[in-house]
């Protein structure tokens, strides 16, 4: 089954269409089904193809990305234009983002993301997300995050630990907000300032667990289980 979300992409303009292109193409969650520089034919042919999302321009000759849009009736799409005037008549459509010209790939992605999350597919163990740290954005890859906690400088920021030992200072970033793009099989808030991977779980009783992780320390990492989160655990331990 493929999981990625096929994408047709429409700009009247070759060279906007071919760096637009070569974005989505180092995005691995998407696959390109065709490129249409000329929105006249895109109206001949889409209604033959098997799409998941639409990423367009707005100015264009005949007829804009905007009535475009309206055409596509369901499909969720993502514009891309020099102005921001269309902003509002965008999200009139309920487009799923509005990204400014020129593109930048952090922000295509992030986009392209909100579409995965929107498509729910995004509960995939080997996918990842983008985000800020310290020390700029980060691809953080699911199956590498073991485990986060609110930062002791900042409650606002998270502290993340990967597999390999190293860790990450999350920005400003709520825990609804990480667990909303996290695999909900494999991840699990346990208290209010802490979550965990499953797979680090080694024991648990009714208030603790105790964790393959060695965090700055020499003994296993042992974690409080709070009540408000004991019944959301203890049923994705079973499944």
């Amino acid at each position: 089954m493929n999981s990625k979300l096929k994408c047709l992409l429409l700009d009247d303009e070759l060279p906007g269409l071919s760096y637009l292109k070569l974005l989505c193409e180092q995005i691995p969650e998407l696959e390109v089904v065709r490129a249409f520089n000329n929105p006249e034919v895109f109206l001949k042919e889409f209604p033959e193809l098997d799409f998941d999302l639409c990423i367009l321009d707005i100015e264009m000759p005949g007829i804009n990305g905007i009535q475009v849009a309206a055409l596509l009736k369901d499909k969720p799409v993502i514009f891309t234009t020099a102005y921001k005037d269309y902003a509002i008549n965008a999200f009139d459509l309920d487009a799923i983002d509005y990204v400014v010209k020129p593109v930048k790939f952090e922000r295509l992605q992030q986009a392209v993301y909100k579409a995965i999350q929107r498509s729910g597919r995004e509960h995939k163990t080997h996918g990842h997300i983008l985000l800020n740290t310290d020390k700029g954005n980060t691809l953080l890859f699911f199956d590498q995050l073991v485990y986060v906690r609110t930062s002791e400088i900042d409650s606002r920021d998270k502290t993340a630990l990967l597999a390999n030992g190293s860790c990450l200072q999350l920005k400003n970033i709520s825990f609804e907000k990480l667990i909303s793009h996290l695999p909900s099989t494999d991840f699990c808030r346990i208290n209010k300032k802490e979550l965990i991977a499953l797979t680090c779980v080694l024991y648990f009783s009714n208030d603790q667990i105790t964790t393959s992780i060695n965090f700055q320390i020499e003994k296993p990492l042992v974690l409080t289980l709070g009540e408000t989160y004991r019944n959301d655990f203890i049923s994705k331990i079973n499944r």
